[in-house]
């Protein structure tokens, strides 16, 4: 059911002029599911980040405030438009009104980017997995289109599991791009093993990443050896119980947590945009 909207340069200099507080003007709009959805708006001349990273943004309230959450971008860093990957909460106080945007509109973006899920926060490695739920898969839909990933990693590891199988296709989709990809599709070349999976519907591959990480089903259906913190880097998005519960398999692995300030084996976004916003 995946519904496209798009603008067009003209367009968007037709209609960029900022009334919001540090307005950017929407240029598409995505609905993936009815749960899902992706957006595009303008980027601030000014604004530099790293893949991985994530921003406010944001829309008025009802009561003339900004409503804003922390949502990470994803797209990356060489983009010259900014992309974000949202749930819908029909009660959400940002989303059940963000999941109406429409190209043309404009939302609150607050220029300053900041986050965990940098490569500078992990200590040089031959493997980095990529390991997201849900809407979690954002930062990482940054990070699989950074140059810089395939130049520090001789393999890159993307698991996702969601519900169903249709809430798996924004990063299908993603995935796929890359190989024609002209600025990366070179470098990924088959350094990038995907594994989707889902908790729900029938798929060729189920199971939370959890359970396919404690089990080591992903390492034999991948080929690769289990985690080892000498080789192994890792890098962990989604709820905030998935966290806490990857954590600690990846610590029972041998890895140590890091950060931009104390580089190490993984890293954990602790600002995830999940239910109830």
């Amino acid at each position: 059911m995946t519904e496209v909207t798009l603008m067009t340069e003209a367009q968007v200099a037709a209609t960029a002029k900022p009334h919001l507080p540090d307005a950017q003007t929407v240029t598409a709009v995505t609905h993936w599911t009815d749960r899902l959805f992706s957006f595009r708006v303008t980027r601030p001349q000014s604004l530099r980040f790293r893949s991985g990273e994530f921003v406010m943004i944001g829309l008025m309230g009802d009561n003339g405030k900004p409503l804003l959450r922390a949502y990470s971008i994803a797209s990356p860093a060489w983009d010259e438009e900014l992309e974000f990957y949202s749930i819908k909460v029909p009660d959400g106080p940002l989303t059940s009104k963000l999941q109406h945007i429409q190209v043309g509109d404009e939302i609150i973006l607050r220029p300053k980017p900041v986050g965990t899920l940098v490569h500078d926060a992990l200590l040089p490695g031959k493997r980095i997995y990529f390991l997201s739920t849900g809407t979690g898969f954002a930062p990482f839909a940054s990070l699989l289109r950074e140059p810089e990933t395939y130049e520090k990693y001789e393999q890159v590891i993307m698991m996702h599991t969601c519900r169903e199988v249709a809430e798996l296709e924004y990063g299908r989709q993603l995935v796929e791009s890359l190989k024609d990809d002209p600025l990366i599709g070179e470098m990924v070349g088959d350094k990038l093993k995907y594994y989707p999976t889902t908790t729900r519907e029938s798929f060729h591959h189920m199971g939370r990443v959890t359970d396919n990480l404690s089990s080591g089903k992903v390492f034999a259906d991948l080929g690769l050896p289990p985690m080892n913190p000498e080789d192994d880097r890792a890098m962990v998005c989604g709820s905030l119980a998935f966290n806490v519960d990857v954590k600690a398999i990846l610590e029972g692995f041998g890895l140590v947590e890091g950060a931009n300030s104390d580089p190490r084996q993984f890293v954990v976004e602790k600002a995830f945009v999940g239910d109830g916003i």
